[in-house]
């Protein structure tokens, strides 16, 4: 992979045309004033407006543009991956295309991630949102994912990071995990940082998440979770329970052996013997999903080295027709 390049900028694009304008006019601005060299890499996940006609004009002007087209909407995690798959700087910023995030904010994180750190994270200050439909349950996320992963932000949901580049070329994605990266980068024991970043009000367009994604984020919560404390172990997950399942089931039964064959009651017709039998078998069920995982374990997700999209096409001012990539 050439490495050449100081920065990389990855810019997640959906349904953003009337925002891509000055928003490339601002980062243009900023990482030039930089003094390093840069790409911009313009991911559009299958808008339906013009933002991918849009960027195609910008990339005429711009030769620090790229444009990945994504042959469909695959989600903002799968566009962050396609942009991580062809960053060729040694460090990698992600920010978002409505113009919330603001590029004014990009020296500052990386002069933050220059003191030694691997992911510098922004944190929204004053944010323009409302505050039972965002801010609150944003809040409630934050305190669950930090309590439930050890990583300590304040601020998961800002777009605006930076990250090392062997940090993104070694964390996989999938599902909807993109929010999670520097917690699921933080098994490789990453230095971290955060940082306050201006929060600006959307001008353009609307916002494409709400308080409706909450259940979806709860459950990836679980995934990382699993992931982080298990994943390379998960018969200490399922045995666990099942042992736990077992060793009741196996109390109530030898109670009720004790009742029948001591006390000479009759225990066909009481509820608990039905229990303990439920307990046992979910016990016996649990071990063996124990052992069948520690076997999946073994062909993860990450040994397939299968993407999670597929790209239409390429555009930059040097590759004006790339052969698709399936």
């Amino acid at each position: 992979m050439d490495t050449s390049l100081n920065l990389s900028v990855i810019l997640p694009v959906y349904d953003e045309a009337d925002a891509l304008p000055g928003l490339h006019a601002e980062l243009a601005a900023v990482l030039s004033s930089l003094g390093q060299s840069y790409e911009i890499v313009a991911v559009d996940d299958g808008s339906r407006d013009e933002s991918l006609a849009v960027l195609k004009r910008l990339v005429q002007s711009d030769p620090h543009l790229t444009v990945i087209a994504l042959r469909r909407n695959f989600g903002q995690t799968a566009a962050l991956a396609a942009g991580f798959d062809h960053a060729r700087g040694d460090v990698v910023v992600t920010i978002d295309a409505d113009g919330q995030n603001d590029p004014a904010d990009i020296p500052h994180i990386l002069s933050k991630l220059d003191e030694g750190y691997d992911i510098v994270s922004g944190w929204r200050q004053n944010r323009k949102e409302p505050f039972f439909s965002r801010k609150l349950p944003s809040i409630v996320a934050n305190w669950l994912i930090s309590r439930s992963t050890d990583v300590q932000l304040h601020d998961y949901g800002c777009s605006l990071k930076a990250y090392r580049n062997e940090i993104v070329k070694n964390v996989h994605l999938y599902g909807e995990l993109h929010r999670f990266i520097p917690a699921l980068a933080s098994w490789m024991g990453v230095r971290m940082a955060e940082i306050p970043v201006n929060d600006r009000k959307r001008v353009y367009g609307k916002s494409k998440v709400g308080i409706g994604r909450t259940p979806r984020v709860m459950l990836d919560l679980l995934t990382v979770y699993f992931l982080l404390s298990y994943s390379a172990r998960p018969m200490q997950l399922f045995g666990g329970i099942g042992l736990a399942s077992f060793g009741l089931g196996a109390l109530f039964g030898l109670e009720l052996t004790i009742e029948k064959f001591v006390f000479r009651e009759s225990i066909g017709n009481r509820p608990l013997l039905l229990f303990a039998v439920l307990l046992i078998v979910i016990g016996v069920q649990l071990v063996t999903m124990g052992l069948l995982a520690e076997l999946i374990s073994r062909t993860y997700h990450e040994t397939q080295n299968k993407p999670i999209y597929a790209v239409r096409e390429i555009v930059n001012a040097q590759r004006s027709n790339v052969k698709p990539q399936a």
